[in-house]
């Protein structure tokens, strides 16, 4: 009997092992990068700069657009002779710094639209804390640049009034929840950027599929799905855009604006 038993333990414990083995072996997806950044007011350069990459490849999305250089510039390597961002961003407004420049861009794209590209970027402001936004600009000062971001920064960023900029102290109505946490599906439309690629009721672009019919070809599972996971399904003739949506709108609305959203839209037949 215990010869028996003997056996049976030994084949689980081989069991075991081999599958311990096996999951050793393959490679381990990394986590996306958290949402939040703890960055006090003594933060090095050298720390925003790495909090600042970590954000642009991840839930930052930059590289969907800026790491390609035909939707928007290339942000990491040289543009059209111009050099790398840290090279050319103090050259490209009169009057404004590097550091100036690229708050702006974050803040309000459309002010300064390099020549050759469409005004597609989101605000990301909108979508990033101050920490996220600041550490994002150091990183883009380092690519041939001087990092001149300091904690000061994000603390004067975090002291404004909900909704402003340093272009626009006072702020805006809402409040500091996203979209000022109202459930207005056209308040929530307009403070995510989506007329920016997408088209709907007659507004926006056509750079991404056109909404004002959304409803008739996704149900609301399948458009809440969309939304926090774009690559779960590209559009038929929209392939070569996959990627171009944020994966960090689901993350910034709440449950019932989420909802109140996808509901929206599936109205749309």
């Amino acid at each position: 009997m215990w010869v028996t038993n003997a056996k049976i333990v030994g084949i689980v414990l081989g069991t075991l092992a081999l599958y311990t083995l096996i999951a050793n072996k393959i490679p381990q997806v990394q986590s996306e990068v958290p949402q939040a950044l703890s960055l006090g007011a003594n933060v090095t350069p050298e720390q925003l700069v790495a909090a600042g990459e970590k954000v642009f490849n991840g839930i930052g999305g930059c590289p969907t657009c800026h790491g390609l250089g035909t939707r928007a510039p290339n942000l990491l390597t040289d543009e059209k002779g111009t050099g790398p961002i840290g090279v050319r961003c103090a050259k490209r407004e009169p009057g404004k710094s590097c550091k100036q420049y690229l708050y702006e861009s974050l803040d309000n794209p459309t002010a300064y639209v390099v020549s050759g590209y469409q005004p597609i970027m989101p605000v990301m402001t909108k979508q990033l804390s101050p920490e996220q936004v600041w550490s994002v600009i150091a990183f883009l000062e380092s690519q041939g640049g001087t990092v001149d971001v300091t904690g000061d920064d994000i603390a004067k960023a975090k002291q404004l009034t909900p909704g402003a900029s340093p272009g626009n102290p006072g702020g805006s109505p809402g409040g500091g929840a996203f979209a000022g946490g109202s459930t207005d599906p056209k308040a929530i439309i307009q403070a995510a950027g989506c007329l920016v690629c997408h088209k709907l009721d007659g507004q926006g672009q056509v750079i991404a599929p056109d909404l004002t019919h959304v409803g008739s070809r996704r149900e609301a599972e399948s458009i809440r799905r969309k939304i926090l996971d774009p690559a779960s399904s590209i559009t038929k003739g929209y392939e070569k855009l996959a990627g171009i949506m944020p994966k960090s709108f689901g993350t910034m609305m709440n449950a019932a604006q989420l909802e109140a959203l996808a509901q929206y839209l599936a109205t749309h037949k």
